[in-house]
């Protein structure tokens, strides 16, 4: 598990693909480096709704798995959120699961080619 800190950028709109599998990214700036850095996120499944509520400029805290696979001999990393907590700290607002959910080989989007 993994966690970063920082404002949403970017909110990008939900993609569904044909075998049904639907994923949704959005971007955070991290604040805490000394350089910020714009980080890709990406919701599938049920976690999307999570991301429905996130508008940029909106400060989270964001819980995440590395899923990393193979494709055609190349090789892409995708962080998959489980979690967002929406605000600062003080103000609360967790939102989503306390445990990642386990790993599911579906969650893999195989559909379509990947970006390089």
């Amino acid at each position: 598990m993994y966690e970063l800190s920082g404002t949403v950028k970017k909110v990008f709109e939900e993609k569904t693909f044909g075998s049904g599998f639907n994923v949704r990214e959005f971007v955070v700036t991290t604040e805490a480096d000394k350089y910020p850095q714009d980080i890709c996120l990406q919701c599938v499944k049920e976690k999307v709704e999570m991301v429905d509520k996130l508008k940029e400029g909106d400060k989270v805290k964001v819980s995440f798995d590395l899923r990393g696979r193979e494709y055609q001999d190349r090789y892409f990393v995708n962080l998959n959120a489980w979690k967002i907590d929406y605000g600062t700290a003080d103000q609360g607002g967790d939102q989503g699961g306390d445990q990642p959910p386990p790993f599911d080989p579906a969650d893999e989007i195989l559909d379509e080619e990947p970006p390089f």
